[in-house]
Formats: structure tokens, C-alpha cells, sequence
């Protein structure tokens, strides 16, 4: 009798396992999505993605498709005032959507020619339609901040975040911040938009809300502002409404680094001798560009056995700037040039042992340091927008500190 109510136990025992199990693959099958995109649901049709090869024109690619009694020649005819067909280019992606009878015949033709639009041809009615449309954009806001662990451009690569914005934020601070100094473990914290199609592909920073960086032990702070409410120029202030724009860049060269300093005796690398350096040497690859510091005029452009490939800018009457070593001069004597205007590419003519652009600076005809000098600053905020001004950075100020202090 034992044996037979042990055998009954073990056999519900199985029985109310393999019921558990049947309920839990049952809880976990989710339904099939069904993808709709471009405003076609897929599962409608035959689904055919490619991208376009060398050598593929729109006719090229409709033709090899069942499209019935239509021509591809009256096809183009009727869509070339909204789509023209000689703009499909090499490896931009299109979609095929055909019917899922036997006959299997082209209806939609969608063309992406980048992430955002998109022409669609419908085939499907005697009378062809097509139409251009934009993906739906959001726009998402994010702060974030911290230390410096490795560069601006690897720490933000590091949190995802394109590069353009490290090439923004350079420009915004190029008057203040000489970036090759930054180092590790100083604060640091951005307030920025990004773009997102559906609300899910990411297409990059929108604009840059507010920022600080520690620089030398201080805070340096920029945040947007137009003085002017009924113009779009943008300026960037401080937190105290003092332009970041000064007279001279930083540097002639883009996250660069300094090989040699401006000195009264340097043993030279070539000539093998003690003498004076007057100049900043910055250390790139070859054929970085080079760019003027100020806007002015190029006064000297040429070629010498020590200096090689040279540019010289005369800015105003105290200032002057040069350029050595360069691989190719982009201007010429004469040329008046704006500031950050690309003049040369690094390369190491002239009396040079690796690629860099020797930067030399003068003041009233003096060669001078120009990592000492205290140069000139630009225009300070008007006092009549000083107080819309602070109102404005204030939660922007507040929010940054906040984050860089956690």
C-alpha cells in the first residue's frame, strides 16, 4: 500500500512540474512586433533593404522589379518635380516593399539620402505618387561632470557623445583655455541638447547650454547670451557677464602639444649649440592645420633655410604673429586673413627634427613669450543686460555645480 501512495505522490509530483514549466514558457512568448516604419506597416509586404551599389541607378533598380504596365521612363517623368533620381548616391540605403501575392510586384520605393529624410514612390494606384517627408526629431537635454580622467575628447567620447561637441566647446574657450593643459583631475561639467529621430536614433549635440572647465586652479565658466533680443549673434560670458573672446587664441594648433618653450638659450636639436629659442613650438602630425591667433594682414610668406616654410601677420601696430616650419602655405603676402583662419599645414621645413609649428610672437617690435603675455580681451557685456543676463545663468550655474560636486 506504501509503495502504491509513493508511486501516486512521485507521478504528481511530475504532473505539477511539467504543468509550472508550461506556465512559465507561456508567461515569457511575447507577440510579434509589427514593424511599421516610413508609415508602412512591413508585415504587409515583402521587405527588401539594400543599400545602393556603384553603378545602380534608380531606373537600374526598378526595372529588375515586377512593375506591371508602368514604364520606369513615365516613372521618372512623373516624379522628377519632388524626387530627382540623378541624386541617389553610393551606399545611401533604400527600402523595396512588394506585394506578398505570387506576382511579388514592386508597390513602395523608399530613398534615404541621410538619417533624417526620406522620398517615398508608391506604386500601388495607376496614378503615381510620391512625396517627401522628415523624420520626427526630440530633442534631449543632459548634464554631466566630473573629474578629467584622460583628454576633453576622450572624456567625452567615454560618455558617448560625439566629437563635434569637444570641437565646439574648443572654439567657445579657444580665447581663454589652452586645452593641451588641462590636466587630470580637473572639474569639470556641460549642460547640452542632443538630436534623436524617433526618439531613438541618436543624430548628434544640438547646442551647448552652459559649461565650465578648472583651468590653472580657477573656474572658468561660458554660458550663451544674445544682448542683443532681437539677433541671433551669440556671445559666451562668464558667470560675472565678462566676454570669453579675447583679441588672441591660445594656440595656432588644436589639442596639440608644447614641445619647446620660449627661452633666452636652448641647446638646438639641429644645430647642436646653445642659443635663444623666441618662439613656442607645438608638436603635430604633418599637415595639421595651422591658424592665424588674430585677424590681419600676412606680411611676410615665403621660404628661409632655418624658418622653411613661413607665414608673418601683422595684426595691428603693436602686434605681430609667425608661422614656421610649415609642410604648405595657404596664403599669400598681402592677404588680409580673420582670426582662426587656417594659413599653413604643420610640417618640419627649414631647420626642424620632427613636424610642429614653430609660433612666434611681437609686441611693438619686440619678440616676446606669448604664453606670459597679457593680452588684450574683447567687448564686455552691456550694462543694461546685465541683470536679464545673471537671471538667466543662474539655475544654469546652480545646475552644473551640482553635478560637478557630486
Amino acid at each position: 500500500m506504501k509503495q502504491v501512495l509513493l508511486a501516486i505522490i512521485v507521478l504528481f509530483s511530475l504532473v505539477s512540474c511539467n504543468k509550472s514549466d508550461e506556465i512559465l514558457e507561456k508567461e515569457i512568448i511575447k507577440p510579434a512586433v509589427k514593424k511599421i516604419e516610413f508609415g508602412f506597416k512591413y508585415s504587409d509586404f515583402n521587405v527588401i533593404q539594400d543599400t545602393i551599389k556603384k553603378g545602380d541607378t534608380f531606373g537600374t533598380i526598378i526595372e529588375k522589379q515586377n512593375i506591371g504596365d508602368k514604364k520606369v521612363y513615365d516613372i521618372i517623368a512623373k516624379v522628377k518635380d519632388t524626387f530627382d533620381v540623378r541624386s541617389i548616391r553610393f551606399n545611401k540605403p533604400y527600402t523595396l516593399l512588394r506585394s506578398k501575392n505570387k506576382k511579388n510586384d514592386l508597390q513602395v520605393f523608399i530613398y534615404q539620402p541621410d538619417a533624417l529624410n526620406y522620398y517615398v514612390i508608391d506604386l500601388r494606384d495607376t496614378a503615381v505618387v510620391v512625396y517627401k517627408k522628415t523624420k520626427p526629431i526630440t530633442i534631449k537635454r543632459r548634464t554631466i561632470g566630473g573629474v578629467l580622467k584622460e583628454s576633453l575628447s576622450e572624456t567625452l567620447g567615454n560618455a558617448k557623445i560625439e566629437g563635434a561637441l569637444a570641437s565646439k566647446i574648443s572654439k567657445i574657450y579657444a580665447y581663454s583655455i589652452d586645452f593641451m593643459k588641462l590636466k587630470k583631475g580637473d572639474r569639470f561639467a556641460i549642460t547640452f541638447t542632443e538630436r534623436f529621430i524617433n526618439d531613438s536614433v541618436y543624430d548628434g549635440v544640438e547646442e551647448l547650454e552652459a559649461s565650465f572647465f578648472e583651468y590653472k586652479g580657477k573656474i572658468i565658466y561660458a554660458f550663451p547670451f544674445a544682448q542683443n533680443p532681437d539677433s541671433d549673434k551669440i556671445e559666451y560670458y562668464d558667470e560675472d557677464g565678462k566676454t570669453l573672446k579675447n583679441f588672441f587664441l591660445k594656440s595656432p594648433i588644436k589639442f596639440s602639444r608644447i614641445s619647446s618653450r620660449f627661452s633666452t638659450s636652448r641647446f638646438h636639436p639641429v644645430q647642436h649649440r646653445w642659443k635663444a629659442h623666441k618662439g613656442t613650438d607645438y608638436a603635430a602630425p604633418r599637415g595639421t592645420p595651422i591658424t592665424t591667433t588674430a585677424g590681419g594682414v600676412v606680411e611676410q610668406s615665403g621660404f628661409t633655410a632655418g624658418n622653411g616654410n613661413f607665414v608673418k601677420v601683422k595684426h595691428n601696430g603693436t602686434y605681430s604673429t609667425q608661422y614656421l616650419h610649415m609642410s604648405k602655405i595657404l596664403v599669400r603676402r598681402g592677404q588680409r586673413v580673420s582670426q582662426g583662419q587656417v594659413i599653413g599645414l604643420v610640417g618640419s621645413t627649414g631647420l626642424a627634427t620632427g613636424p610642429h609649428v614653430c609660433y612666434r610672437f611681437w609686441k611693438n617690435g619686440k619678440q616676446v613669450d606669448a604664453l606670459r603675455l597679457k593680452l588684450p580681451s574683447g567687448e564686455p557685456m552691456s550694462g543694461r543686460n546685465k541683470d536679464r543676463y545673471i537671471k538667466t545663468i543662474t539655475p544654469l550655474k546652480f545646475e552644473l555645480d551640482s553635478v560637478a560636486n557630486l
